[in-house]
């Protein structure tokens, strides 16, 4: 049940690849991106592992990140306490 929900979920995610000429500018790697989400690398490249983590782009074996996705992925983190997602 809850890997359809993380499925689920992924198919209701904007598709944030329509706009790719600037998106190249706009790329971060995982260092950045961990700096940006105030988080440690190891904690990113976790939850890029279990599916938890922003939408990212492999080139080659590199991983980047676009400031887009790691917004869309840290609003969709918001709690208003432990027990009570906000929406």
């Amino acid at each position: 049940m809850q890997e359809d929900r993380k499925t689920e979920d992924l198919e209701n995610l904007p598709d944030f690849e329509d706009d790719d000429e600037a998106d190249l500018d706009d790329l971060v790697t995982v260092a950045e991106a961990a700096q940006i989400l105030k988080l440690k690398r190891t904690t990113l490249d976790h939850y890029r592992c279990q599916g938890r983590g922003p939408i990212y782009r492999k080139h080659g074996g590199r991983v980047f990140y676009k400031r887009r996705s790691l917004r869309a992925w840290s609003r969709r983190n918001r709690f208003a306490s432990t027990s009570k997602r906000v929406r």
